[in-house]
């Protein structure tokens, strides 16, 4: 546990403040007891690998936790993977492939956490948490539950956990197949990413969800006018424009400011009002 603990050095943008109190449990069990103790007038904000979210320049009131060592485990079944919430979507689906197990080649696609990746029902390349999720273990005030795929009514980027429930584990069902067609796919869709998002860059990976209809958030960004788009050293990707880059030196408040000005400027040219899909936590400065 450790007091005004600097956020910034271990998000994707490398912007805003400190975490009053953050705290790292060493396992499940510390968890659950930290979330039983814990006064429900305390603020309680989970983050995992901090890929899809912009830190406020102010921090974060009252507690953050971030699970890391003692839940980034991986275990391979016949049919399947469980995972902690802290191993990597990209170390999950590395695994598979090196199994011979089919169906999560997608996760090599999406920065973070399966954590997280659960909690917001993360998809990618034509494929969601939703559509590969067995069960997952969620810490509770109440102890640890195991929820099937049902119990979180997935939608489009959300899943509904328990109050101040936070993923600790999950299991994915994977498919036997052929190795080489496996890491085909994986190769396939890791250098798509690389062609056409700026992976290199202090982004947050996609800014806003697809609207209802045919037309993609990136679509109607372009359309707008919006590629290339700055305010300070925040920047709408001229390589992919539904992602927002820190270019060197932006905050918090440029960086989220972009991206409302973004949203003002699609709903002016297109009617269509664009959702977040990266989180904003925090206080502003």
């Amino acid at each position: 546990m450790r007091h005004d603990e600097p956020l910034a050095p271990s998000t994707w943008f490398r912007v805003g403040g400190a975490a009053e109190t953050l705290v790292r449990p060493a396992d499940a069990d510390d968890l659950v007891a930290l979330l039983r103790d814990l006064p429900g007038t305390v603020a309680v904000t989970v983050i995992g690998a901090a890929s899809n979210m912009i830190l406020r320049d102010g921090g974060i009131a009252g507690v953050t936790i971030r699970l890391a060592r003692g839940f980034g485990d991986i275990t391979v079944e016949t049919d399947g993977i469980v995972a902690g919430a802290a191993a990597l979507d990209v170390t999950i689906a590395e695994t598979a492939a090196a199994q011979a197990l089919g169906g999560l080649e997608f996760l090599v696609g999406i920065p973070g956490t399966i954590g997280g990746a659960v909690a917001m029902n993360a998809g990618a390349y034509g494929t969601e948490v939703k559509d590969v999720l067995d069960w997952a273990e969620v810490a509770t005030p109440a102890g640890l539950k195991r929820l099937a795929a049902a119990d979180l009514r997935f939608a489009y980027r959300r899943a509904e956990l328990p109050p101040r429930g936070v993923v600790t584990r999950a299991r994915l069902r994977a498919t036997p197949g052929e190795a080489a067609a496996i890491a085909a796919r994986l190769h396939e869709i890791r250098a798509a990413r690389e062609a056409t998002q700026p992976v290199r860059a202090r982004t947050g990976g996609s800014t806003f969800k697809n609207p209802p209809g045919a037309r993609k958030a990136w679509e109607l960004i372009d359309a707008a006018g919006c590629r290339g788009l700055r305010i300070g050293a925040a920047e709408v990707s001229e390589k992919h424009c539904n992602f927002l880059i820190n270019t060197g030196g932006a905050t918090a408040a440029e960086i989220e400011a972009l991206g409302e000005e973004v949203r003002a400027r699609v709903l002016a040219a297109t009617g269509v009002a664009l959702e977040w899909e990266i989180r904003r936590v925090g206080r502003p400065a």
